[in-house]
């Protein structure tokens, strides 16, 4: 199993008229932690498209427990439960401190850059694999 995670500040321009983070970031944010946890993994993501690799959102899902404000510091943790063949299957949890605020996961393939799909490149493989 893989898990980092990203510490994030709230910024004014996250917030909707309510007050609250607009649904949407709650994605930016899980892409931020994605990105980061290839860099902790030590291949980072613009390795992967020098190399012709891309790596596209298949499936998203968010639900959405409390809501979080201007300001707030949250914590964004990333699980990956089991080894990618041809898709990564991410898991995400969104904190602040130890409150709950959001969860969700995002499936994505491994292409080439004509669309079509393949294995990860072996050498990604061999940084996760010593984690399952």
């Amino acid at each position: 199993m893989i898990q980092t995670q990203t510490d994030i500040r709230v910024r004014y321009a996250e917030t909707d008229k309510m007050g609250l983070v607009y649904h949407g970031n709650y994605l930016t944010w899980f892409e931020v932690t994605r990105v980061e946890m290839l860099d902790i993994l030590g291949y980072p993501y613009h390795n992967l498209e020098q190399e012709g690799y891309l790596l596209p959102v298949l499936e998203a899902s968010v639900r959405y427990r409390r809501p979080a404000f201007f300001d707030d510091r949250l914590t964004i943790r990333v699980t990956v439960k089991d080894k990618p063949i041809v898709k990564i299957h991410c898991e995400y949890e969104v904190l602040r401190h130890e409150e709950l605020l959001a969860t969700g996961w995002t499936k994505h393939g491994f292409i080439n850059p004509q669309g079509e799909p393949v294995r990860p490149p072996k050498a990604l493989m061999d940084l996760m694999a010593s984690h399952f």
